[in-house]
């Protein structure tokens, strides 16, 4: 779908819901309202699920937190609704804050697990609060007002309840395509990839957590001044599940996705409210939730990322423009050829009682090609991985630019100059091929949440899209900009990872096992981009199993055995050297 199409259905989207009061019915208008109010948890949880992979039980209670905060404030403390809703925000973005500090650092089902926990824990808490009205919750809530109008009807409050989604919708689609979006994209590649890229996982998890924790703390605001009576049973787990049934039905990681989700599954269930007490008037509460499980099965077998993605994917899609006149972004100095930009010296990693790296020492000088070569298990990939803060060393030292990077987290040494890929191709598959290599840009570019929000980093973001669309260029991707990156070959996945490490502008490039499953002919093109990196003054730093490929292409070599370094010297030297020919070379020798 085109961006003049995508534009022309968003109106239509506008207008028909502007319209729906004049000529729908009191009932679904305000059926439409709960929708609304669903919808914006649904969406931060397209967030915070879909998108950054955070699994999170717990919505419900932060939806709570926001109604009862308003409820006190408007109710019983009678302030205006709208010291009502700032009061939500900020109450419910602190919980969330502290929440995120103590549960995010956790990985898989623990997270998921924790989520639970706190959410029920919440929901009790709403209970047990005299001030808060215990279990018969708080009533008497007073309605929103816009000057002198008091929105007591639901066609009144429907049009700010659909406004806040539309702004929600707006403000978060620009978020992801900016660049702190594009580090919550990032999330679902594990931690060591965020971080390779010069990105705070935990931060941006934490941003991420907040962002949808402040949804939701909207849709209780409104809830609350909509059905004007607050108790603990709206926020419990039950709910907390629902909405997170929301945003999977509409389309995991699909904004439009949580509006979809909300909308189908309050559809479904006061339909079957509606039907399943003519079948069966006895049983029907617990058929309810029968009825409503197999409804999700099927969905879940039919479109099993969702709605709105098994349609998305069936359209033809969309590419933007890259703005040729945009500005460069600022480059690194490269230093001098021949100085050394990487020291290694003694050291040592251990996991338990084996040692798989014993005692090694190497430099890497600027402006060449080192290759780090050995058999299977000589610790190869683990001195790669100290090299670049992926592991932390037992004892020795690692100078990067004569800075001891021993004590820097790995992010750290990424926005110092170091940039990496992986022997196992680490990409965003779902992502376009351009935005995978623009987060290798993010060090290089500053805007934040608010200003990706509000489009006011579109200067930067030409920039970066223009460095993006050079790198891919310069590797022999410049036809694939906007494909997904795992529709490409093997061959061209790690072309791209290559582009997004030097859409970082490195000091040092550092690649492991670049060539592994390339044909002949793919290495060779290979080959002549690392050469000519080479020749723009690119210090590379290689990992490779192909000899045939090493020894045609580095300036020197060290080899590495059983943990421990074996020899070092020219390509010539390594391929006569006995010792090598006994490890390693064999025969190829």
């Amino acid at each position: 779908m085109t961006r003049r199409r995508k534009s022309i259905a968003g109106v239509l989207a506008l207008v028909a819901l502007a319209a729906a009061p004049l000529f729908l019915s009191s009932f679904t208008i305000s059926l439409l309202d709960y929708i609304g109010v669903y919808a914006l948890v649904a969406i931060g949880l397209a967030l915070l699920t879909g998108v950054g992979g955070i699994v999170s039980f717990g919505q419900a209670a932060f939806v709570g937190v926001g109604a009862y905060a308003t409820a006190w404030a408007s109710a019983l403390a009678g302030y205006s609704p709208w010291v009502g809703l700032a009061l939500a925000i900020v109450l419910t973005c602190g919980v969330a804050a502290v929440l995120g500090a103590t549960t995010l650092r956790l990985q898989g089902h623990f997270l998921s697990l924790s989520t639970l926990a706190w959410g029920l824990a919440i929901g009790f808490l709403f209970g047990n609060v005299e001030g808060l009205g215990n279990f018969s919750g708080i009533s008497s809530i007073p309605p929103i007002r816009i000057g002198s109008l008091a929105l007591t009807e639901s066609a009144q409050i429907y049009y700010l309840i659909w406004g806040v989604v539309a702004a929600s919708l707006v403000a978060l689609s620009n978020l992801l395509n900016s660049r702190a979006g594009r580090a919550i994209r990032a999330l679902r590649g594990g931690n060591v990839l965020v971080e390779s890229l010069g990105i705070d996982s935990f931060r941006t998890k934490l941003a991420a957590f907040v962002i949808a924790a402040l949804l939701a703390a909207l849709s209780g605001w409104l809830y609350a001044h909509m059905s004007r009576f607050v108790s603990p049973a709206t926020f419990d787990a039950g709910m907390g599940i629902e909405y997170l049934m929301m945003a999977m039905v509409g389309g995991q990681g699909s904004l439009i996705g949580g509006v979809v989700g909300a909308s189908i599954i309050t559809f479904l269930k006061n339909s079957i409210q509606d039907y399943l007490p003519l079948i069966s008037p006895g049983a029907s509460g617990q058929l309810e939730v029968v009825a409503f499980s197999a409804i999700f099965i099927l969905f879940l077998q039919r479109a099993r990322r969702g709605i709105v993605p098994y349609i998305v994917d069936r359209l033809p899609k969309a590419s933007e423009p890259v703005d040729e006149s945009a500005a460069d972004l600022p480059k690194r100095r490269q230093p001098p050829a021949g100085r050394t930009i990487l020291s290694v010296d003694q050291v040592v990693r251990r996991f338990g009682g084996l040692t798989a790296v014993n005692l090694v020492s190497f430099e890497v000088r600027a402006a060449e090609i080192l290759g780090l070569i050995g058999p299977n298990g000589a610790g190869k990939s683990t001195m790669f991985n100290l090299c670049t803060g992926a592991l932390p060393m037992d004892s020795g030292a690692i100078a990067f630019a004569g800075e001891p990077i021993r004590r820097m987290p790995q992010r750290a040494i990424a926005r110092a100059g170091v940039s990496r890929t992986f022997q196992h191709v680490k990409l965003r598959p779902r992502m376009s091929v351009i935005d995978n290599v623009l987060l290798g840009a993010h060090t290089r570019t500053k805007a934040g949440i608010a200003a990706g929000m509000l489009r006011l980093d579109r200067s930067e973001e030409a920039s970066a899209r223009k460095e993006a669309q050079a790198q891919l260029q310069r590797v022999g991707l410049g036809d694939v900009l906007f494909e997904e990156a795992g529709n490409l070959p093997l061959g061209k996945q790690r072309l791209v990872e290559i582009a997004r490490a030097l859409a970082a502008d490195p000091v040092l490039l550092v690649l492991d096992e670049p060539a592994a499953g390339l044909r002949r002919n793919e290495k060779m093109a290979l080959a002549e981009l690392l050469r000519s990196l080479r020749a723009d003054g690119l210090t590379i730093l290689l990992v490779e199993h192909d000899m045939e490929f090493v020894m045609s292409l580095v300036d020197r070599i060290v080899v590495m055995d059983f943990g421990s370094k074996l020899c070092e010297g020219l390509p010539a030297e390594i391929r006569a050297d006995p010792r090598v020919q006994e490890a390693y070379l064999g025969s190829l020798a």
